[in-house]
């Protein structure tokens, strides 16, 4: 990139990659067609030792630089972009996100307003099959709640933009996060600390690629109970709530386990199956709401959703508690 054009740069997008050879050209392909004039921005894909060519796709694709370091995880990643970085606000997306044709303008557009510094965009998604369609409702739902708020506490990097200024004042993404999980919301659980103020922009969106088996969503619901453990120990005031997380989990956490050992306890006991099977359907009455909400839009979605839901709810409260007794075990911040 010529001088003349870093001294023009407003905006810097900024994608971590690994392995991601076959996705990452229609990632940049994406950006460099957008409705913001091309020489305002820069692409620049941070290739994290990848061993599929993922570094000559985005190239040929059109990014502006391609950095190559050493295997360290996204949160590494995006530091290393962000130092190299020229834009005065700074967009992340991932490598398997094609973002919309407006959406660094739309992106952008709230930092008119002095006050704030990060702004948080939306997932769509292409996808037919059952699973996918599930996750992507599931978002929605999400969204429709923060839709309402005038600012949020969350923000996720596969639509995100900040301050440049604010993200380097904060250190950047903690890298103690070492695969994609809650680095990201760990930035902006800091930010809201500190009293900044990010929001919630539903029109900017990136079309994504959902897990599409049932299995690979409740692998990525164990990661990110896991890591959530740690961000709830660094963040224990978060633990009522925050603007993205679905209220009646923490109930949900609570009844799943309650039944779980009234179950166990059944097993020499046999009057606790009564117990049991009352927390059972306690949590069934918790998931009606999204499945009303769910049946006028996909009702086959309404319908797989409790028992989704059990199995979810099950195997991420697994992981939280696994998570909280090996990071506070060797916790060190």
């Amino acid at each position: 990139m010529d001088g003349t054009r870093a001294g023009s740069l407003r905006y810097s997008v900024i994608i971590p990659a690994y392995n991601e050879g076959d996705l990452i050209g229609m990632c940049v392909g994406a950006l460099v067609e957008q409705s913001v004039p091309r020489e305002q921005y820069e692409v620049i894909v941070v290739d994290d030792a990848s061993t599929d060519g993922t570094a000559a796709v985005a190239a040929g694709a059109g990014a502006d630089r391609v950095l190559t370091i050493d295997h360290g995880g996204a949160a590494a990643a995006r530091n290393a972009g962000l130092a190299a970085a020229a834009g005065e606000l700074i967009l992340f997306t991932d490598a398997d996100c094609a973002p919309c044709h407006e959406w660094i303008e739309r992106m952008t557009s709230p930092f008119v307003e002095p006050l704030v510094v990060g702004v948080k965009g939306t997932y769509r998604t292409r996808q037919p099959n059952l699973i996918a369609r599930l996750v992507q409702l599931e978002f929605e739902r999400r969204y429709e709640r923060m839709a309402g708020l005038r600012e949020i506490d969350f923000i996720d990097t596969y639509a995100a933009a900040y301050r440049r200024s604010v993200v380097i004042e904060e250190g950047g993404f903690a890298t103690d996060y070492p695969v994609p999980s809650a680095e990201d919301v760990d930035l902006s659980f800091r930010l809201a600390t500190r009293g900044h103020r990010m929001v919630f922009v539903p029109e900017a969106w990136v079309w994504h690629t959902h897990p599409a088996s049932l299995l690979t969503y409740l692998r990525r619901k164990v990661r990110f109970g896991y890591w959530r453990a740690l961000l709830y120990l660094r963040y224990p005031g978060k633990i009522g709530g925050d603007a993205h997380t679905d209220p009646a989990l923490k109930l949900q956490f609570a009844l799943v386990a309650l039944g779980l050992s009234l179950g166990a306890v059944a097993l020499v006991w046999q009057p606790a199956w009564i117990g049991a099977l009352l927390c059972l359907a306690a949590f069934l009455s918790t998931t009606l709401p999204f499945v009303r909400w769910a049946w006028r839009r996909d009702r086959a979605v309404a319908l797989a959703w409790p028992g989704v839901t059990l199995l979810r709810v099950a195997l991420q409260g697994a992981g939280l508690a696994v998570g909280l007794v090996v990071h506070r075990a060797f916790r060190t911040t």
